[in-house]
């Protein structure tokens, strides 16, 4: 068995579309036998990471928020912050509320070129520009168990690749990972 910091090992330069199919099959190596959410999203936030540094895209920001039913309000939902890389986020995010909540509760991904011209964008790092949120979205019940978001410190730093292999990503998210315990 290879060592599992191995996985986090991209070649400089390489081809976007090389890179990323590469964190989808290092993420299904490293999920198979393993179905706790946490661990599988910390494994896939670093590799995330790993992956867009080494495509020399200036991401400040690779992570996951988990969907978490509101104490408060019925029927209303929150996003929890959960495991990631780079620098400390917001806590929560209300479904409906900036690019991630939109993703939450559209279901949709939500590819921003520029998020100062997103309409009611949480800015949790002043330095993000661009950013992308993938949905991750249970088939069967559909509803909403967690978001994929990278951020970008440059304007437009994803594209239709990213959207294509984010949501290839999410889908073997879903099916690796149990979201109902910890």
């Amino acid at each position: 068995m290879p060592y599992h910091a191995n996985y986090s090992s991209f070649t400089q330069n390489a081809d976007k579309k090389e890179a990323l199919q590469l964190v989808l099959d290092h993420y299904e190596s490293l999920s198979t036998d393993q179905s706790n959410w946490i661990c599988n999203l910390a494994n896939a936030s670093s590799l995330l990471w790993y992956a867009y540094k080494s495509l020399n895209v200036n991401v400040n920001w690779t992570g996951f928020y988990v969907a978490q039913p509101d104490q408060g309000a019925q029927n209303d939902e929150t996003l929890l912050l959960g495991p990631f890389q780079g620098k400390v986020a917001c806590q929560t995010i209300p479904f409906g509320k900036g690019v991630c909540g939109a993703a939450a509760a559209t279901q949709e991904t939500q590819l921003v070129s520029d998020v100062s011209k997103a309409a009611g964008h949480i800015a949790c790092d002043g330095d993000t520009k661009s950013e992308i949120v993938v949905p991750i979205v249970d088939p069967q019940s559909r509803k909403t168990l967690a978001v994929i978001d990278i951020d970008c410190v440059d304007l437009n730093g994803f594209d239709e690749v990213d959207k294509f292999y984010l949501e290839k990503l999410a889908r073997l998210i879903c099916t690796s990972c149990n979201f109902n315990r910890v």
